[in-house]
Order: structure tokens, then sequence, then C-alpha cells
């Protein structure tokens, strides 16, 4: 059973701050789109939400960030963000998920942000992949990520109310996931594969009328906890399973004392009470519309929620870059 800890109440609506560092991201990343670099994209980024974050009366900490200090000039995992202020506060990053995307000017690239409570975002550094699960409110409840792909989907529709063949599944389409493609197609249910970018996946799963029902599969550690704190917004579950690639891969994580067997629950991967999500779309894509530049602006789409009040909202956004100019340098 996971352990819930009390923490001091974020009585602040951070995610209302956090948009303006997502849509600095996906307005710096995506003046790189379809130009084939993925680095150029990352770090223009990186260094646009390092700057906004600057900006934030906090005391942050980067708990899932661009890497160690070593390999990653900013947004390191470890990094102090803030001026020292209250709230203390964790922090997961994901500047573009899905680089390969914008770098490529194919659609579906987000920037994306989580805030929780100092000491509430859960996930061991050494494991890169996780095999997950993720439903919406409807759904929470009768999934089981160690269960055979055909129980979870019979349960899944019978919680919905409908046909296994009326469930349409999100998958990352890698060659790791072949026998997985094979079961839930032998099951009747429709299947969406999806290159790259499972925060968005993950997200559309738990989201009403999305069009998509269920995210399964293997994908990034830190793009599992992103997705967690947007479903404890939402309301829906998400499971995780660490997924070492190698057999010394997952050696090395025993050495460490990690339970590679271990599943983790929506609120282990981010527990407490005060949890803020921001995204904004770089192309666009199903979930979010993509940076549209025009003479001197540029309008962004942005998803941005907060886990006390349960509220959602779908920011559509103007910037005038002469004004904005002018606040930054002033």
């Amino acid at each position: 059973m996971t352990q819930r800890t009390s923490f001091q109440p974020i009585e602040r609506n951070l995610a209302m701050e956090l948009v303006r560092v997502t849509e600095t991201a996906a307005l710096s990343a995506s003046r790189y789109m379809g130009l084939g670099d993925k680095e150029l994209v990352d770090q223009a980024a990186v260094d646009a939400m390092r700057h906004t974050l600057d900006g934030i009366s906090m005391d942050g900490v980067v708990v899932i960030g661009e890497g160690e200090k070593d390999e990653a000039p900013m947004l390191y995992i470890g990094e102090k963000i803030g001026d020292g202020s209250d709230p203390k506060v964790d922090i997961a990053v994901d500047p573009i998920d899905g680089t390969t995307l914008l770098s490529k000017g194919l659609p579906g690239s987000i920037a994306a942000i989580a805030m929780s409570a100092r000491g509430t975002m859960h996930v061991p550094a050494s494991i890169f992949y996780m095999d997950k699960i993720c439903v919406g409110p409807e759904a929470r409840g009768v999934i089981d990520i160690e269960a055979p792909a055909r129980d979870n989907l019979l349960n899944i529709a019978k919680a919905l109310g409908r046909k296994i063949g009326e469930i349409t599944v999100t998958v990352l389409d890698r060659p790791r996931h072949v026998d997985l493609l094979r079961e839930i197609r032998a099951t009747g249910a429709r299947v969406k594969l999806i290159s790259d970018g499972d925060i968005a996946g993950g997200i559309q799963a738990s989201l009403p009328d999305s069009g998509v029902d269920v995210l399964m599969g293997i994908g990034g550690s830190p793009e599992a906890v992103l997705t967690a704190a947007a479903i404890r917004c939402i309301g829906g579950e998400i499971q995780c399973k660490p997924w070492p690639r190698t057999e010394g891969e997952r050696k090395e994580s025993i050495a460490m004392g990690i339970d590679v067997d271990h599943i983790y629950p929506t609120e282990e991967l981010v527990s407490g009470d005060d949890v803020f999500f921001s995204a904004t779309g770089a192309t666009t894509g199903e979930l979010l519309k993509g940076v549209r530049f025009f003479g001197g602006g540029a309008e962004t789409q942005s998803l941005v929620m907060r886990s006390r009040s349960g509220t959602v909202r779908w920011i559509e956004a103007t910037h005038n870059f002469e004004r904005l100019d002018k606040v930054r340098y002033s």
C-alpha cells in the first residue's frame, strides 16, 4: 500500500505560473521546426524554460530533468530553481516531449512541466524505461499492469459500458511492442500507434471524449512521472513497472536497492494533494494546437491543471513579441 504523507498546502495556483514556462519553451523551440536538429530544438526549449522558471518565487528542486549535472547544461537533476522562498516544490520537466517530431516538422510535440510539494515525486533515477498503463476516471480501479492485455481491455470496456471493439488503445510504435500489439489486436480492440510523445498519449487516455481510452506499453520513466502528475489532476489512473533494457541494467538497479518488480501506482509516482501541470503545443497534434507565428507575434494553446481543485483549463494565448521584449529587458 502506498504511504501517504501530509505536506504543507500550497495556496498559490502555480499552474497559472507554469503555463508561462511551457509557452516560452514551445515558442522558442518551434522556431527550429523541421530543421532536422534535435539538439537545437531541445536546447532552445531548455534555455527558455530555465529563464522563465527563474522568475517564479519558490524553493524548487529539479527531480526529473535533462540528465545529471555533468551531462546537461541546464535543468539537470538536483538543480535548485527559484529564489529560495516558499513554497518548497519538486519540479519535473520535459522541455520538448517529441524532439524528433518537432525537428522533423511532425505533429504532436509538446513542452511539459509539473510541480508538487517537496518530496512527493518518486521514480528511480537508474530506471530509464517503465511498462505503463493509463486510463481515465471511469476505468480507475479496474486495471492491473501484470494482467494480460485481454483482461485489462475487457475490464476497461465493461467500466466504460462499451464493447471491446469500441475501445481505442494507444501504443508507441516500437519493435519491443510486437507481442503487446499481437495481444491487443487479438481482442478486436482498436489500435492507435504513435511514433513519439507518450506524455500526450497518456493524457489523452485520461481525458474524456479524447477518442483514446487507454495507453499501454513501455516508455520513458521521466515521462511516466509527468503523466502521473497530469492524471492526479484529471482523476484517472496510471500504473508503471520498471523495464530494465539489459540484464546489466537490471543487476545494477538491484545492486542499488531498487525493486525492479515493484509496481508504481499513480499516488506513488506523484503523491501529496498539491500537484500542478502545464503543457503547451509545439507542433499541432490531437491533444494541443502547435505554435502559429504571425507578423510580430504568435499564438499558442496550453493545457493547465491543478489537482486540489481538479480544474482543467485550455488556454489559447496571443503573444506580442515587441511588448514581450520590453517586459523581458526593461
